[in-house]
């Protein structure tokens, strides 16, 4: 004989009631809202990125860094009588004396640089790390191009740079696009490849690049380049 006063319990315990289920399906609704949001949000609307603002000693270091560079900070004279803002460049003999053929910034001075003397300011992000350099870049596209129109193109790449057995090394690690790594072949079979080793044997940018170069150094957050004579 069958006792009828177990059957609420063992129907209970099999299965979930309708508010339970009911409550699930919401849950879910309001994930894949949510979660379809946010992807909109990072690949589709990436925000800009912040430029990097230096502190006065940063910015001080910057200057007198930059004052070896002529077409950065040239020495110039107003005229008395110039209402316009322009200049006129100061006579100066060329000399080399003196002068010094190293070059090293920190990577919050690169994005500074960049953010003050280009348009790049929130779209393009420089990152220096052991013998690699990264980089992030924002790209609007053109408002009438098919599905993608108005949209901003996330891209990021990376790049080993160092010097090795007396040479430059440049090799290329990786290009991104919407967080989606794209494959070898779609970048010409040159992931991972020195591009000096590989283009440097004939005249050319990657040769002259090479010869121009007696040593680079990439280290965490710095970069420091010595030219040759």
């Amino acid at each position: 004989m069958t006792d009828d006063r177990d059957t609420p319990t063992q129907e209970a315990s099999s299965g979930f009631s309708w508010k339970q289920v009911f409550g699930m399906i919401i849950a879910s609704v309001c994930i894949a809202v949510f979660v379809t949001a946010f992807t909109i949000k990072v690949f589709l609307f990436p925000s800009p990125f912040k430029p990097v603002v230096l502190s006065a000693k940063e910015e001080q270091q910057l200057s007198t860094k930059l004052e070896q560079f002529d077409n950065l900070t040239v020495e110039t004279k107003k005229s008395p009588d110039d209402s316009t803002g322009d200049v006129t460049l100061k006579p100066e003999q060329y000399s080399e004396e003196g002068a010094s053929r190293e070059i090293s910034f920190s990577e919050r001075e690169i994005n500074a640089i960049m953010a003050k003397n280009t348009d790049l300011a929130q779209k393009l992000a420089i990152d220096l790390a052991d013998d690699m350099v990264s980089i992030k870049l924002l790209i609007p596209l053109d408002p009438d191009l098919p599905l993608m129109g108005g949209k901003t193109l996330k891209v990021k790449a990376g790049a080993e740079l160092a010097y090795r057995e007396g040479r430059p090394l440049v090799k290329l690690k990786g290009v991104s696009l919407m967080g989606v790594p794209m494959p070898n072949s779609w970048l010409g079979g040159l992931k991972n490849i020195d591009l000096i080793q590989e283009f440097g044997g004939n005249d050319g940018f990657w040769k002259s690049f090479a010869d121009g170069i007696d040593a680079v150094a990439v280290t965490d957050g710095f970069l420091k380049i010595k030219l040759k004579e």
